[in-house]
């Protein structure tokens, strides 16, 4: 944003924000937990520039239609500089952010009226929609110096300095095995947390885990397959399950270890990894010895059970020498909370690279290249594009 002002541009920003179209009823749930304004009220008071919000029309189940002619008075007080900058509502909000269809072509065309030109710099938002891939076809677009410096690094989780040690957790086991069976190809070690970690343990053991679905356990027993040959997964031994996820109960919870796991047991919630596992020597090992580490992981159910995450976060730290990639919205946020001065110091250390997307960097591992991101390939075939009219003319 500042070099773009500094050259004299005008900004108009736009994001998207928590996900408020249900992909079941086809609906668009307009929320204010899901605006911008927390988000423009953080930029004011960081940078001391005012931002305006256009207020548009909504609907009930469709969100925002269209971006009406009022907001031509916001473009006119930008010119003037009467105002800083403009931030639009939630790009989620719209009826034609995700569509495929009309809505899509009319908020496209819209979006594009706007501006002179177009500037991704949202590496953690891969996948194509309105306003991060189809407007790179009506405008000129580049990458933004955040998207360049992402993609830039990437390329050291594509071809890392050995060992590696990948250390993911996720919520669901579906949506992470393109990139598991990938990341599993590329590790010398490979440590998992959360739903996609009791997945696993599921598909092994032959236990049952609250919260675990049996389609995903069909799915996890390829890596466990995979793994009896290879053997690149670091158990975790010592877990936190809890009678429920409503919160952190005394006498709710309890520690269990896997090793007292048989064909057929029952669990409630395992809602954490003990601090105590990642004392144990494999893991200490594993972790000590490598040389690109990456981070796409809460190990545990937050806020309540952050202890299993907290010690994560200390054991990679001790590893001076390795390259620490974190990489995700959940996973910075949580180090961030948990660790203030360790991310602070993180931000300004070598050793550490914070990537903005934990998805992305999943799909570029997945894809085995991050110019093949649609995103990022609209803005390439925009480049040539713009150069092919340029010898037309």
């Amino acid at each position: 944003m500042y070099n773009i002002v500094e050259r004299g541009g005008r900004l108009i920003i736009m994001s998207h924000i928590g996900r408020p179209y249900d992909k079941k009823t086809k609906t668009i749930s307009i929320r204010e937990d899901d605006s911008v304004d927390a988000v423009v009220a953080y930029l004011q008071r960081k940078l001391r520039i005012k931002f305006a919000v256009p207020r548009l029309s909504t609907t009930e189940k469709n969100g925002i239609l269209d971006i009406d002619t009022s907001i031509n008075w916001l473009i006119h007080d930008l010119k003037i500089r009467k105002i800083g900058g403009i931030y639009l509502p939630n790009t989620r909000w719209f009826a034609g952010e995700e569509n495929k269809g009309e809505k899509l072509e009319r908020f496209v065309i819209q979006l594009s009226a706007l501006a002179d030109v177009y500037v991704n710099d949202a590496f953690g938002s891969w996948q194509p929609h309105g306003s991060t891939y189809h407007i790179a076809k009506c405008l000129p677009s580049y990458a933004g110096l955040c998207m360049q410096d992402e993609l830039y690094h990437v390329q050291a989780l594509l071809n890392p300095t050995k060992p590696f040690v990948a250390i993911v957790a996720g919520a669901k086991y579906d949506t992470k095995i393109g990139p598991l069976n990938e990341i599993y190809k590329k590790v010398d070690k490979l440590v998992l947390g959360g739903l996609i970690y009791n997945t696993y343990l599921c598909a092994k053991y032959g236990v049952k885990i609250a919260g675990v679905e049996e389609s995903d356990i069909k799915l996890a027993k390829e890596l466990v397959e995979q793994d009896k040959t290879h053997k690149k997964i670091v158990e975790m031994q010592v877990l936190v399950e809890s009678d429920t996820l409503d919160g952190r109960f005394e006498g709710r919870f309890r520690t269990i270890n896997i090793k007292d796991f048989a064909p057929g047991q029952t669990y409630k919630y395992v809602v954490d990894v003990d601090p105590t596992s990642f004392e144990k020597d494999e893991v200490e090992q594993a972790v000590n010895s490598a040389k690109t580490i990456f981070v796409n992981a809460v190990m545990g159910l937050m806020p309540h059970f952050w202890h299993g995450t907290s010690k994560m976060d200390d054991v990679i730290d001790k590893n001076r020498s390795a390259q620490k990639f974190f990489g995700g919205g959940d996973t910075l946020q949580t180090f961030k909370s948990l660790h203030p001065v360790l991310y602070q110091a993180a931000l300004d250390n070598i050793k550490y690279y914070l990537f903005t997307g934990g998805g992305t960097v999943l799909k570029v591992i997945e894809e085995g290249d991050p110019m093949g991101l649609e995103t990022v390939k609209a803005l390439i075939d925009n480049k040539a594009n713009y150069f092919k009219s340029i010898q037309m003319n």
